[in-house]
């Protein structure tokens, strides 16, 4: 069966239990973090929930992969890349927004909600952590998971800042680092994604 992109994984069953946790985590997040986000009027915090459903689309397309070829794999990951691409896209596009309109953002809730958000994603990451080296979906849902942790400690900085600063400015300015991250996780999933497809239609 070598070269023919159509092996099958023997532990599909281990990384379902794992992507269904990580999928059910993250979506419930969103939710949360976008009404947290929406009553502080916070960048950084809309930005992360915005994050948020970026993985959990991740997961449903790598719960999809599963038991796929390697090609299949290759494309669904390219496919939560491109999603990972736009939410990035659209978030800076809402940072723009507030930097030219303003914003008041609560920097109390900020960092509440940061905190909790923070401790959604070391869960994340440990649930997956014996599955970073798998195939590249897998490797995807662990670049999201490790991302989401700095972006969750940039979330609890800003809301620390605003506090100090009494200004609207450092939740901004880690709204646009979140984007940048995500941005760069789409990157990393995309390239990833691309030489696997090339790899197996090599062989």
């Amino acid at each position: 069966m070598s070269g023919c992109g159509c092996e099958v994984t023997v532990n599909d069953e281990s990384q379902k239990r794992v992507l269904f946790w990580l999928l059910g985590i993250n979506a419930f997040m969103f939710v949360i973090e976008l009404g947290v986000g929406l009553i502080a009027d916070s960048t950084a915090l809309i930005a992360d929930s915005m994050d948020m459903l970026a993985d959990a689309i991740v997961y449903g397309i790598a719960l999809y992969a599963i038991g796929k070829s390697i090609i299949h794999k290759a494309n669904a990951a390219k496919v939560s890349g491109y999603f990972q691409l736009a939410l990035g896209l659209l978030i800076l596009i809402d940072i723009v927004r507030r930097g030219i309109y303003g914003s008041e953002p609560v920097s109390v809730l900020i960092i509440m909600m940061g905190g909790l958000a923070l401790i959604a994603n070391v869960i994340c990451l440990l649930i997956i952590r014996n599955h970073r080296s798998d195939e590249v979906h897998m490797r995807a849902s662990w670049i999201f998971s490790a991302n989401d942790v700095i972006a969750n400690l940039g979330v609890i900085c800003a809301g620390i800042l605003v506090m100090i600063t009494d200004t609207r400015w450092p939740d901004i300015a880690v709204g646009s680092i979140v984007a940048c991250v995500v941005l760069r996780g789409a990157r990393l999933i995309l390239t990833d994604a691309n030489n696997e497809i090339r790899e197996a239609q090599a062989i």
